[in-house]
């Protein structure tokens, strides 16, 4: 394909992507499912090209960022708390996955050897974080329960990759040493930390002398491939120095970043995650045609490759169901002994975690780089698609409907302070300058109308953390009002710009401020 005909392809993506995504919003999809749904369809449509991802590539362009993403928002506070769990899913149940459903398949094809069907495991085996956060958008867990996804979306990829390493090498070799494995797991995975924290270090080394806002926010962008690349050509994991790098920037970038620099460097990461989100699941889509021709096609497909098809993607669901159930099981018996720390999820809330198990771009992206001659690699290939898209496309669509239906309890204890307290405490903090700073050094008052104005919104803070509901109702017509009145501002200024009575640069400043305004308004507004 041309290059230019390559970025023409591009855009044509963009724009189904807009398309199918306000399909979605409409239909009350989640927009995974309608992007994998549409890329497939479309794959289909006779004289466009066929489009396939390189593996490789897939894995550093897509991955890094995204996983970075979802460690930069990540609540270190809960993360270290849950870690046993999310340890528990991430290696656990990963593994557990990988065993059991090489066993299933070699128990259908039994010509096929063990470690051809481990690595079949380890494909399907890890959720996917892309595919977690895309369809867990909109949806309200218990904090727990959300800890726990979001820390096993962001660890159990190495895992998963890990293992698949392994298994590919045992196939090829024909030797398997479980002690070496283990170490050799051991390492990677500590390595991988390790390069993550001292590109971490690197990073606030330099974000803290760059000047310029564009070359702090093009340091941020650039961190996520920086470790992930770090990590690979160390021989460790790049998926783990990503995460511990990102959770190095989610932490320390409210002392290191100031406030311009984050609101530009947000805005920047949102309209990055949203694209690469996305065309991951459109181009995954697209992919199932080429998946799907090189077994012959859908007629020319043996009845044994189906009974395989249909059994991982069974076994993979029902094994991460047996997993939580079995560990709430020895949670619940830790407890009844006496064991205060064991503090068993409940049946609500590990049901809604069971079924959210979907797979995606690592598991689509890690068996297109099999060697060619791996036993079996045109049927892992097409079962990593048939997990893909029965996860995403059913259990994806299907999880909103199932935490109605269970309705799990956030029974984890609530913080200390909750946000109207938090708002009141630096309001009491402001004030306490506001109040120094307004007399002179001989006490004569010289800031009037400030002390003033804080000592009315301390006033109403105070009303705030005593009734926040209350106290919110009664200023949301101040709020219209004002809304109202840096609308006639706005259009104030366009007018007398379009008259010719003000240059570019007055109208750019004089927007950012009231865009900044109304920015801060709808905030508090809590729109």
């Amino acid at each position: 394909m041309h290059a230019v005909e390559a970025f023409e392809l591009v855009l044509g993506l963009l724009a189904l992507v807009v398309a199918l995504y306000q399909l979605a919003l409409k239909l009350r999809w989640p927009p995974a499912t309608a992007l994998l749904v549409g890329g497939g369809a479309l794959a289909f449509v006779p004289g466009l090209p066929a489009i396939s991802l390189d593996p490789e590539l897939a894995l550093v362009l897509f991955l890094p960022p995204l996983l970075m993403d979802g460690a930069y928002y990540t609540a270190l506070g809960r993360f270290r708390r849950h870690l046993p769990g999310i340890l528990s899913l991430a290696v656990g149940a990963v593994v557990f996955t990988t065993l059991v459903v090489g066993v299933v398949v070699h128990w259908i094809m039994p010509a096929l050897p063990w470690a051809a069907c481990f690595a079949l495991g380890a494909i399907v085996s890890p959720p996917d974080a892309v595919s977690a956060r895309a369809v867990l958008k909109g949806v309200t867990l218990p904090r727990r329960l959300s800890a726990l996804l979001e820390g096993e979306s962001l660890l159990n990829d190495a895992t998963g990759l890990i293992l698949f390493r392994f298994a590919v090498a045992a196939t090829l070799s024909g030797v398997f040493d479980f002690g070496e494995a283990v170490q050799s797991f051991t390492v990677v995975a500590l390595g991988g930390v390790v390069v993550g924290a001292a590109v971490g270090a690197l990073w606030i080394f330099v974000a803290r002398r760059l000047r310029d806002r564009m070359l702090v926010v093009l340091a941020n962008l650039a961190l996520c491939w920086a470790a992930y690349l770090a990590g690979e050509a160390a021989h460790v994991s790049g998926v783990i120095a990503t995460v511990t790098a990102g959770l190095m920037l989610g932490w320390y970038q409210h002392v290191i970043l100031s406030a311009d620099i984050r609101l530009v460097g947000n805005s920047v990461w949102q309209i990055l995650v949203f694209v690469l989100e996305a065309l991951v699941f459109i181009l995954i889509g697209f992919s199932l045609r080429g998946a799907i021709e090189r077994i012959g096609g859908i007629d020319g497909m043996p009845a044994s490759t189906v009974a395989v098809i249909a059994a991982v993607v069974a076994t993979i669901v029902v094994a991460r169901f047996v997993w939580i159930f079995l560990s709430e099981a020895l949670l619940e018996a830790a407890q009844r002994v006496g064991i205060s720390r064991a503090r068993p999820l409940g049946w609500r809330q590990a049901t809604v975690l069971g079924w959210a198990g979907m797979r995606g771009v690592v598991t689509l992206a890690v068996p297109l780089t099999l060697p060619v001659d791996m036993p079996g690699r045109d049927l892992m290939l097409i079962c990593a698609f048939a997990a893909i898209f029965v996860t995403v496309v059913v259990q994806g669509s299907s999880l909103g409907w199932l935490i109605g239906k269970v309705r799990p309890v956030d029974a984890d204890p609530p913080a200390k302070m909750a946000m109207p307290a938090a708002e009141a405490a630096m309001a009491r903090a402001r004030m306490d300058v506001i109040e120094r700073c307004a007399y002179d050094a001989e006490g004569t008052l010289i800031h009037p109308m400030m002390l003033q104005e804080h000592q009315k919104r301390m006033q109403f803070m105070e009303r705030y953390a005593a009734d926040a509901d209350a106290a919110m109702e009664d200023l949301r017509p101040h709020f219209a009002i004002l809304l109202e009145a840096i609308a006639a501002s706005r259009a104030e200024l366009i007018r007398i710009h379009r008259a010719g009575l003000i240059e570019d640069e007055v109208l750019h400043e004089l927007e950012r401020d009231l865009d900044i305004e109304q920015m801060a308004i709808t905030f508090q507004r809590g729109d």
